[in-house]
């Protein structure tokens, strides 16, 4: 419709400037013979001869009565002349022409501005203005009688050449993964993401629970965990904003990290309080944060520096990915994420070889003398089976004991067994299995802390039932040769999980066992606010001190849209030695006082002393939980037992072998 109101306005406008003119040289020839509203207005006649059909009946009126006619027929024959055809012109019937058309040209720029705007009708205007121009000028602007108005046509406007397209990311080959993953135990189970753009995937996401510890802690504190830390309190487990930024090839990634997760991961990292600056507050409200380049080799070349995961463990980082919300061993008590450089080479859409080089084992900078080396082979023959094959080593990683260095393993697969979305029964099946086996070798002779000890205690007993164990020397990674004891991790972990109801609904059993002799990967309680760093001397973690636990979990999930889940699960767990948070908590009284690294008084108040003492005047180590005793004592701090080397003048956390949970979770994701 636009375009043909367009093309009707210029068509008017010739027809429109020829009658102003028209009517200007009609009201000019007033002065003649011929009547004060009637003139004539001469068309030339065709160039044809003035005999024969074509030649007009009369010459105009001023020829008749002429003294010569056959001199001007002669002449009209030997060179012949236009024709005049008379035309009578009528001033009213012109001024009523002009009114219809004026008021068509006014319908006609009506509908263009009812219906396509002020653009289109701005157009309209310019083309009136045109013919009310016309229509004003005088008789010596219009157009010579006889000829049809012409509108010049306006000089075209070069068009405006369009900007470059910025590309986003380029794989001209097929993108990695085809098919549909959102059945992995890692992955979760979005499958859009409405808010994205172009060159930005947002990412938001929030976690809380409500956790009972069927131990009942008095200060509602739970320990050895990555995902549980409070009882029966609702608590936000994680608050993440952040995304995927991809222009012309080069990408980054950020996502925070608030709530517990952001005290909690924080406090498994002693590699900060190596030197200058405080890289634990630097980097704790951050679980992913790098940038790098993609080039289109291959199924895609990628170059990242950060904070990226590590998927060690095969369990993701965040809880809504997973399919139960507490993993097992040797998913909790390896690294969740990595700093430092990542290579990934995708050689075909189904196969992703990646290099790390990292500052160590899920820290933030270097432990010692050495960072760590370690990669992941991720292969997907087909989307029904996932292999991930992840190893470490080189990383100096204990705090303390520089030459010592680890070595771990990390091999997991994933089945989807069956897959049927229209059944009305189980729609899908799958399951999973993780193996680990890791070491420590190295760190010199063997060696005590305690002047004159030479023996390490076997059991690996907590301090409460007797140890006094100090071995601070060297490891063997497969025996207990030279004096040096075998330090190792061995563990695994199996899930199986069914999804129906069209995927609304789904159940995951599951569980795992660890064996890990020194306790280097085993989590620390913690006990008065200890972290890695400061330790506790209420659970040691010297070399041949042993680990032995087993868990196992039920899970049921409801999920009603790709974007939530609504998650309720049990969990027991079993350790070999005290471990757990019992009813008497982990809180001495009075509160943490700022001194985990000390004994603490039974009335409450720091003993001053650790698990060693060693006199700095002459370097002689002994052991400090006697001198604990004996200065709570003196303080009057004992709550009356003042025997000397009575354990019950100092307070001692209550730790249990074993811990049943019941949680229930909202987790979002956008």
């Amino acid at each position: 419709m636009k375009r043909n109101l367009l093309k009707v306005i210029p068509a008017l406008l010739g027809p429109c400037a020829m009658l102003i003119s028209m009517s200007a040289a009609a009201q000019q020839a007033t002065s003649g013979a011929v009547s004060a509203r009637t003139a004539s207005v001469e068309y030339p006649a065709a160039e044809t001869p003035a005999t024969g059909p074509a030649a007009p009946a009369s010459t105009s009126p001023a020829s008749e009565g002429s003294a010569a006619p056959a001199a001007a027929a002669g002449a009209a024959t030997a060179n012949p002349a236009p024709a005049v055809v008379p035309v009578a012109l009528n001033n009213d019937l012109i001024a009523k022409e002009l009114a219809e058309m004026k008021a068509r040209i006014a319908q006609l720029e009506a509908q263009l501005k009812e219906r396509d705007g002020a653009a289109d009708a701005a157009t309209a205007d310019k083309d009136a203005s045109a013919l009310r121009a016309a229509e004003a000028s005088d008789g010596t602007a219009s157009p010579s009688l006889g000829q049809a108005a012409a509108t010049p046509a306006a000089p075209a406007t070069p068009a405006t050449p369009a900007p470059p397209e910025i590309t986003a990311e380029i794989t001209t080959k097929s993108a990695p993964w085809p098919g549909d993953w959102t059945w992995t135990n890692d992955g979760g189970h979005n499958t859009d993401s409405p808010m994205s753009t172009k060159y930005f995937t947002p990412e938001i996401r929030f976690d809380a629970n409500y956790i009972l510890d069927y131990n009942h802690p008095v200060d509602d504190s739970m320990v050895g965990s990555t995902e549980m830390y409070r009882s029966q309190e609702v608590q936000l487990e994680q608050a993440s904003f952040g995304g995927d930024f991809r222009i012309q090839n080069t990408r980054g990634r950020i996502l925070t990290m608030n709530g517990l997760f952001s005290q909690a991961t924080v406090r498994n990292d002693a590699s900060y309080n190596r030197g200058q600056w405080d890289l634990k507050d630097a980097y704790k409200y951050f679980s992913e944060a790098w940038g790098g380049y993609h080039w289109d080799v291959n199924h895609g070349l990628n170059v990242d520096a950060g904070i990226f995961v590590s998927y060690v463990g095969l369990f993701s980082y965040y809880n809504f990915d997973n399919w139960a919300y507490q993993p097992s061993y040797v998913s909790s008590n390896t690294p969740w994420f990595f700093n430092g450089v990542r290579i990934q080479w995708f050689p075909t859409d189904r196969l992703k070889i990646e290099p790390w080089i990292v500052n160590g084992w899920q820290s933030y900078g270097r432990y010692n003398g050495h960072g760590g080396l370690g990669g992941q082979i991720m292969w997907r023959p087909t989307p029904k089976l996932d292999f991930n094959f992840n190893d470490y080593g080189l990383g100096e990683d204990d705090a303390g004991f520089p030459g010592r260095s680890r070595v771990h393993a990390d091999y997991s697969g994933q089945w989807k067994i069956f897959d049927s979305p229209t059944s009305k029964g189980i729609t899908k099946f799958a399951m999973t299995i993780t193996g680990d086996a890791g070491c420590e070798y190295g760190g010199g002779p063997a060696s005590y802390a305690v002047t004159g000890q030479t023996t390490r205690d076997p059991t690996g007993a907590s301090p409460m039932m007797g140890t006094s164990s100090t071995y601070n020397g060297g490891v063997n990674c497969h025996n207990n040769k030279n004096g040096r004891p075998k330090q190792d991790f061995i563990g695994w972990m199996s899930y199986a999980r069914a999804w129906w109801n069209h995927d609304r609904n789904a159940v995951t059993l599951g569980g795992g066992q660890m064996n890990n002799p020194g306790r280097y990967l085993t989590l620390l309680p913690a006990i008065n606010g200890a972290t890695a760093t400061t330790g506790t001397p209420y659970f040691t973690e010297n070399a041949g001190d042993r680990a032995q636990a087993h868990d196992m979990t039920a899970t049921f999930d409801y999920m009603p849209s790709q974007f939530i889940t609504f998650r309720l699960e049990e969990a027991y767990r079993y350790s070999g030695v005290p471990y757990w948070s019992g009813h008497g908590g982990v809180t001495p009284p009075g509160g943490n006082n700022g001194n985990p690294a000390d004994y603490q008084c039974a009335a409450g108040g720091d003993s001053g002393y650790g698990y060693v003492y060693t006199n700095s005047n002459t370097g002689i180590g002994v052991p400090g939980q006697p001198l604990a005793i004996a200065n709570c004592q003196a303080l009057n701090l004992s709550n009356g037992f003042v025997t000397p080397g009575d354990q019950r003048a100092l307070w001692w956390p209550d730790l249990r072998k074993d811990q049943t949970t019941t949680l229930g979770s909202i987790m979002v994701r956008f």
